[in-house]
């Protein structure tokens, strides 16, 4: 096996640990959801229809950036122009995407999610929503780019959340974040007579400072 295969097999089975992540930890339902890694000019994404406790080691499936199928004989996920997307704007090198339940809920209600809570931060900014559109369209794609702008995490309207990173591990923690956030504010907003206290975008930005030397050196 060549290095770049190595690499390959390798990303390969990180995808279907996170796939099946999302699944274990209530971000999809069925099938529902996709990922994609890069890795070089290969995208490796999860295959539409396929429940991801059935993918192996045999089942790799490829696009390159034009979305021409280049590896696997299983069809890749519907939502490949949205995947394709995010890495032709952006430098990702994983996307996760999800129908999450309380991030799905925010998304009918509101067309940014209100300042609950200072993680908001960590994605940029203000968690916008994007527009909905038919799964799978240009349409969409578009939509989620003008929503990610200048982010790393967004809702999809009536849909569910995109989040991507430098790696799986960070883009799948994105997602869990949103959501979590989704969450509270849902929880916050639905007593009676009560009105959930948002942060500023000025308190947000001194977060965002503060976070640029969060964690080890």
């Amino acid at each position: 096996m060549s290095d770049d295969e190595a690499a390959t097999a390798a990303a390969w089975a990180e995808l279907i640990d996170t796939a099946r992540r999302t699944a274990a930890e209530g971000l999809v339902v069925g099938t529902s959801g996709n990922v994609s890694v890069r890795v070089g000019e290969l995208i490796l994404v999860t295959p539409t229809g396929v429940p991801y406790d059935r993918l192996g080691p045999a089942d790799t499936v490829a696009v390159d950036l034009d979305g021409s199928q280049v590896l696997g004989t299983l069809r890749p996920t519907s939502e490949v122009p949205m995947h394709l997307a995010v890495y032709r704007s952006t430098d990702a090198r994983a996307v996760v995407h999800t129908h999450a339940v309380h991030a799905t809920a925010v998304s009918t209600l509101v067309t940014e999610l209100p300042l609950i809570h200072y993680m908001a931060a960590a994605l940029g900014g203000p968690v916008r929503v994007a527009p909905y559109a038919l799964y799978g369209s240009e349409e969409l794609a578009g939509n989620m780019l003008r929503a990610l702008d200048g982010r790393t995490a967004c809702l999809l309207q009536n849909h569910g959340t995109v989040a991507h990173g430098t790696s799986l591990a960070q883009a799948y923690d994105r997602t869990a974040q949103l959501e979590w956030m989704c969450r509270v504010w849902l929880t916050a907003a639905a007593l009676p007579g009560r009105t959930p206290s948002l942060l500023t975008r000025g308190q947000l930005d001194e977060v965002g400072e503060k976070l640029r030397g969060y964690g080890q050196p």
